[in-house]
């Protein structure tokens, strides 16, 4: 007997006997949902996984759930997504919760904070050290429920219409940054800018900005960052793990029956894991094409990356002073971050270390 056959015939037997037919409507109710995300969706990665997601639910729900996914701007602005879901305007929103540190810094903290754990650490953190728990009892003051949505893996320094030889060239370039990192690159002259993806593109051109960051080579190329400015650098210290935030409205989530909570949870998770995936398969490819292209590659030089470092830890202990949630959530992922640090320096790192070596003697 087919699945679907199954499940209708038990339905039908149940109401028959006045007992289960109820229990079966209130766990699978017929449900219509619109999702925002922040991105075009030219952005097949990030915009992608919206989908991905909605196509999920769609699938596990019997068809009973059903998501709407809207791109940037088209029902609220790309940027606004927290207060298009507390007014209830869509149940959902797929984001990055650093856009939305003017509201608390520790809103951060869904999304990466510079020099934080890296991508397997990240969702480590999230899923099995509480700290997505965390995160939600911070995020239920704003009546807001948050899901993991995958990520990027570590992401690139940008693209600068002019080379940065020392902490010096830092000083009065405007720059298109997000989150936390704008706003500690401007203890070191920088001046940070918060743009959506859709305008980047046009800030550089116009001059408006001096270099941006979005994600990696894959998404950068999409959006065209190297005809408007040559060099690009790495790493990408303020993002070396971005995850993308589903903000669902705190009372819709409560609203929802058990299994549409599990089903809305576990197809998160499936569309991060291709989300990711995708990265990493694309970005190398991407990056060659750029070089080709006549993308320069830069890194950043040594005192830049010390003193955004020691700019960074004096930035989070003053913040923390003035947070308490940015220091609850900081002082439990530093924790956790530093714990980790030992392991990963004699699995990935060095395993990692080896097969370059390795590949670089080959090419010799």
């Amino acid at each position: 007997m087919k699945r679907r056959d199954f499940l209708a015939s038990g339905a039908v037997g149940a109401a028959g006997m006045g007992l289960a037919s109820p229990a079966i409507a209130q766990s699978a109710p017929v449900l219509q949902w619109r999702l925002q995300s922040s991105y075009p969706k030219s952005l097949d990665t990030i915009y992608g996984a919206s989908e991905t997601f909605a196509k999920a639910v769609h699938e596990a729900s019997d068809g009973n759930f059903q998501i709407q996914v809207f791109a940037a701007g088209e029902i609220v602005p790309p940027l606004a997504i927290v207060e298009g879901v507390q007014s209830g305007t869509v149940e959902m929103g797929q984001t990055g919760s650093y856009f939305y540190i003017g509201l608390d810094p520790a809103f951060a903290f869904g999304t990466s904070l510079p020099f934080g754990p890296n991508t397997r650490f990240q969702q480590a953190w999230f899923t099995e050290m509480g700290g997505n728990d965390l995160f939600n009892e911070f995020l239920g003051g704003y009546n807001i429920h948050h899901l993991p949505l995958g990520g990027t893996g570590a992401q690139m320094g940008g693209w600068f219409r002019k080379e940065i030889n020392s902490i010096a060239d830092l000083k009065g370039l405007k720059m298109r940054i997000g989150g936390l990192s704008g706003m500690i690159l401007q203890k070191l002259g920088l001046v940070p800018s918060q743009i959506a993806a859709g305008d980047v593109y046009p800030s550089l051109e116009r001059g408006t900005i001096d270099a941006a960051e979005f994600v990696g080579p894959y998404d950068d190329e999409k959006l065209g960052l190297s005809k408007v400015a040559p060099y690009y650098y790495y790493p990408g210290f303020w993002e070396g793990a971005a995850t993308l935030s589903l903000f669902i409205g705190l009372d819709k989530w409560n609203e929802l029956p058990d299994r549409y909570r599990s089903i809305l949870t576990t197809a998160a998770g499936y569309a991060g894991a291709l989300q990711l995936a995708k990265y990493d398969a694309q970005n190398a490819e991407a990056l060659r094409r750029l070089v080709a292209a006549g993308a320069q590659l830069r890194v950043f030089p040594g005192d830049v990356l010390e003193a955004s470092y020691n700019a960074a830890k004096e930035f989070y202990a003053e913040t923390a002073a003035k947070s308490p949630a940015f220091k609850t959530l900081y002082d439990h992922q530093m924790a956790f971050r530093d714990a980790s640090l030992p392991w990963l320096q004699i699995s990935e790192y060095a395993y990692d270390t080896l097969l370059l070596q390795a590949a670089q003697q080959g090419v010799n």
